[in-house]
């Protein structure tokens, strides 16, 4: 075995760029596993997810690195093809960082463990078609790259990719269920920000697709369907590279600023009462409109669910069939019919005060969500209401 010369050129600047992802993911461990004193489990999904992520771009240098590759070769050739696990284990880990991030309810089960049928899947198979060969035949495989461009292995590799564009999927599903049950709890969703979510997940989206785009177009130079040149491909994967090493940043960033306040749900959903039951009744639906014309405790612009149903002495999941049932809307849109109500007796009755005062008094918090409420449910703007309603007297 040949000394590493210090002279040696282990890394150009696309492998620096690799190595610079999975040292800053290795940090960004280390750092979120000493300051989770809360013990909140989507920083640790986070933290296990960011170890995964890191192992991705060692895996690329081991398999495509300038001189690393072959000092790995050389030196540890058995530790090819173990750094890819994390193909098969970062976005479960990514989904599960989501869902225990918006559910407060979240608990691992049973169910959880399926999970791991894709990492158990490459377990079986590398250790079958690789580590079960002799260790001269194994080094052969590497030096010739035969074992990568083997059918077997390429199935392998496109299953990953697949699995992780899957999971990528089913995190924006999970969040636009996450934006449905806000709507059933909040009264202001301005306050809570889930764009940057739904913006991570796009990204993460993107570079899973360049990836499976990738190694489509390599079995279709292999079997000659269509030729694309070098650069094409080394464009595509660099690309991404470089887009996963911003994200990375971006989905630390976000969690130090975020997740500690992050607006949850509850994700278990309620059983099914009978229709005749008290509180879904038109007398207990009268009684509650009664109740909140009243007190106009709809003013109180955070006002949720859980506090509604607290000053009304009612049970929250009962208060919520209620308003689903028998209103037929959401509470965020059962709230805010109220601050419109409200709204148009102060246009009418309040001349000198401005509407943005008046869309404040009444609970709202935006002024676009104001107009767009307002002018959903009466046809017109609040400024054309109140010249409509001051021409009429």
């Amino acid at each position: 075995m040949e000394a590493l010369r210090f002279d040696t050129v282990l890394f150009n600047f696309h492998d620096v760029i690799l190595l610079m992802t999975a040292m800053q993911c290795l940090f960004c461990v280390l750092l979120l596993c000493l300051t989770n004193r809360r013990n909140t489990p989507s920083i640790w999904f986070l933290a296990l997810f960011l170890l995964a992520h890191g192992l991705i771009p060692i895996n690329e240098l081991m398999m495509w690195g300038a001189e690393f590759k072959v000092i790995v070769r050389d030196r540890l050739p058995g530790l090819h093809f173990l750094p890819a696990i994390a193909y098969y284990l970062d976005g479960a880990l990514l989904f599960l960082c989501f869902k225990s991030l918006v559910f407060r309810d979240f608990r691992l089960a049973k169910v959880d463990l399926l999970h791991l049928l894709p990492l158990a899947t490459y377990a079986v198979f590398i250790a079958t078609a690789f580590y079960a060969r002799p260790t001269d035949v194994r080094l052969e495989m590497i030096t010739s790259e035969s074992f990568v461009y083997s059918a077997n292995y390429v199935y392998m590799e496109f299953f990953s990719k697949l699995i992780r564009v899957g999971y990528a999927v089913a995190c924006f599903v999970l969040i636009s269920r996450y934006s449905s049950l806000l709507r059933n709890t909040n009264s202001n969703m301005e306050k809570i920000h889930i764009s940057w979510l739904r913006a991570l997940v796009i990204g993460f989206l993107v570079v899973m697709l360049s990836e499976v785009v990738l190694l489509v177009a390599k079995i279709a130079n292999n079997l000659g369907g269509f030729v694309l040149m070098q650069e094409q491909l080394s464009t595509i994967g660099l690309t991404g590279y470089y887009l996963s090493f911003v994200l990375v940043n971006l989905l630390v960033f976000t969690a130090v600023r975020y997740f500690g306040v992050f607006e949850q749900v509850s994700e278990t959903v309620a059983p099914k009462k009978p229709v005749e039951e008290s509180f879904s009744q038109p007398a207990m639906a009268a009684k509650v409109d009664a109740a909140i014309v009243e007190t106009k405790i709809y003013m109180e612009p955070d006002i949720t669910l859980d506090r509604l149903a607290e000053a009304l002495n009612i049970m929250p999941r009962d208060l919520s069939m209620l308003i689903n049932r028998h209103f037929g809307i959401n509470y965020y849109e059962f709230i805010n019919r109220y601050r419109i109500e409200e709204a148009k007796r102060m246009l009418t009755e309040s001349t000198g005060v401005s509407i943005t005062d008046i869309y404040l008094a009444v609970g709202f918090n935006s002024k676009s969500v104001f107009y767009t409420f307002f002018k959903k449910l009466e046809g017109v703007t609040p400024t054309a209401y109140r010249a409509s309603q001051q021409s009429a007297l």
